[in-house]
């Protein structure tokens, strides 16, 4: 790594399977907040939540911002399968490794997904969820006919990716295109020249609504009613499953929440953090 890094270097751990991920840590607290980043040439979670994370640490929170295997500054392995699974193993041995045995999860997209399976998987672990439009509660086919979604496996697939065609990309996440920034763009051709084709023709995440009601935590989330990546009735879904539940549905809003109601997003996250069970 040098300098030149299409995002701020930040501090990196070994996994037990031997990939190396990049991660941002900043704050102080018992238990841990982990942001979890989605899909997408380029993605990292410093690009995702540079401006959530400082907000959460400023108000008495460590929080953790990795980047997933295949993403950011993380290792980028061709021959992986980029599953589901492989990223809640990653996941999870990436937390062993830097010491962390509970926290809350915040997953956007593919990142709620792997919130999603890893809750399930060890619940134990997890104390409160935080879902921002995610995945894995549809079948893949309801997602390959999303606008986003084709156009964004089309052109990683066919190596399009350029200044233009990035920001035609990304301007499909958001409402108001305004948020798409030169230095966004920058930051995520960046990272998109690094990343082989199979992290998204690989990419498998399962259909697991008839599981949500497994989920035991407290569960927060949050979708834009224009979302073009993830159908926004996946929400009632979620409200029907899981047994402690609220969302939010935000009009005028594609698939950043965070990002285009972003003080929103962090002040109902911090009240909803700082809720005890009474």
């Amino acid at each position: 790594m040098t300098t030149t890094s299409p995002i701020p270097i930040g501090k990196l751990a070994v996994l037990e399977n031997g990939l190396t991920l990049h991660y941002h840590e900043a704050g102080s607290g018992d238990e841990p907040v982990v942001f979890l980043h989605g899909s997408g040439p380029g993605a990292s979670g410093y690009s995702n939540f540079k401006h959530n994370y400082p907000v959460f640490a400023e108000q008495g929170h460590r929080v953790i911002v990795p980047d997933l295997p295949g993403y950011g500054l993380s290792s980028k392995p061709e021959d992986a399968e980029y599953v589901l699974d492989f990223f809640v193993t990653a996941l999870h041995q990436f937390l062993q490794a830097i010491g962390v045995t509970r926290c809350s999860l915040v997953g956007n997209s593919l990142g709620g997904a792997i919130a999603l399976k890893y809750a399930l998987d060890y619940p134990q672990e997890i104390t409160k969820l935080v879902l921002m439009a995610p995945g894995g509660v549809e079948e893949r086919e309801t997602y390959f006919r999303m606008e986003g979604i084709q156009k964004m496996v089309a052109m990683f697939a066919g190596r399009q990716l350029n200044a233009v065609t990035m920001r035609e990309l990304m301007s499909l996440l958001v409402y108001d295109p305004a948020h798409i920034t030169d230095a966004l763009i920058a930051e995520r051709l960046g990272i998109c020249d690094t990343q082989p084709t199979t992290v998204l023709s690989t990419m498998r995440v399962p259909n697991m609504t008839e599981r949500l009601g497994e989920i035991a935590c407290p569960v927060l989330g949050f979708w834009g009613t224009d979302d073009k990546f993830n159908p926004v009735a996946g929400v009632m879904k979620l409200m029907e499953h899981c047994r402690d539940a609220r969302f939010m549905l935000v009009n005028r809003c594609g698939h950043w929440v965070m990002v285009e109601h972003r003080d929103t997003f962090n002040r109902m996250c911090l009240d909803f953090l700082s809720e005890t069970k009474g």
